[in-house]
């Protein structure tokens, strides 16, 4: 048991999935793993761990934003040893090609700061995702048949950004989408040597100020959940 996580040893499987909402968390917990158990609810953030095709899965929340997942990733690494990490979110479009409901696989998370940019000082640490978690992640979509793209995120640290020079450039750079969370877990999989991937599904578009809906947001994400899962056990 951890300062945010109470789950006692043993609780938490290797492979853990880490959507930032406790209530998808829930979701996906109910609708892809079989003999799930509520874990955790420190906080409210909920964690639950079962079994997806035979494998373990956790399925734990991790919040908004770098600082509260890298409380959870930490503890996750350091007191559950965790080895493979992907999280699973929502995030905005920014290319034309880009749309509604597609799958981002986030090769490599840019940002302009993280928790962890102490340690690096004036280093701009390049943080990327797990090669056998990507390459395994764009088959499973391939094989899907969901629509998916494989490239650079942008990883805010402000949800209502004023920034819209930034936005252009990051357009202009090929950042397929912005998101809060990956680039720190990316960051801390690096530090400790263990597998990261975000795979991410476009809900909006910062060109287009297209959203989905919230009823359809549910039936939207399936994908991304089953594309981790194959990707995590390849």
């Amino acid at each position: 048991m951890t300062i945010h996580i109470g789950a006692k040893p043993g609780e938490i499987a290797e492979t853990v999935l880490l959507p930032g909402d406790p209530y998808r968390a829930k979701w996906a917990a109910e609708t892809f793993l079989s003999e799930v158990r509520l874990i955790n609810e420190v906080r409210g953030m909920l964690g639950f761990t079962g079994f997806w095709n035979g494998h373990r899965v956790t399925i734990q929340g991790s919040g908004m934003g770098m600082p509260s997942l890298s409380i959870y990733v930490n503890e996750l690494i350091r007191d559950y040893d965790a080895k493979t990490l992907i999280r699973i979110g929502s995030c905005g479009g920014m290319q034309d090609h880009v749309g509604l409901r597609d799958v981002i696989l986030a090769m490599t998370a840019s940002t302009l700061s993280t928790p962890s940019r102490g340690i690096f000082r004036e280093l701009s640490f390049a943080p990327c995702a797990d090669w056998s978690l990507l390459r395994a992640a764009a088959k499973a979509a391939e094989d899907k048949g969901t629509a998916t793209h494989v490239g650079g995120i942008y990883s805010s640290d402000v949800f209502y950004d004023e920034r819209p020079d930034l936005n252009e450039q990051m357009v202009r750079h090929g950042i397929l989408g912005v998101e809060m969370e990956a680039a720190e877990l990316y960051t801390l999989a690096a530090r400790y040597g263990r597998r990261a991937l975000a795979v991410l599904t476009v809900s909006d578009h910062l060109g287009t100020g297209e959203a989905l809906p919230a009823a359809d947001r549910e039936t939207s994400f399936a994908d991304m959940v089953d594309i981790a899962l194959h990707a995590a056990f390849a």
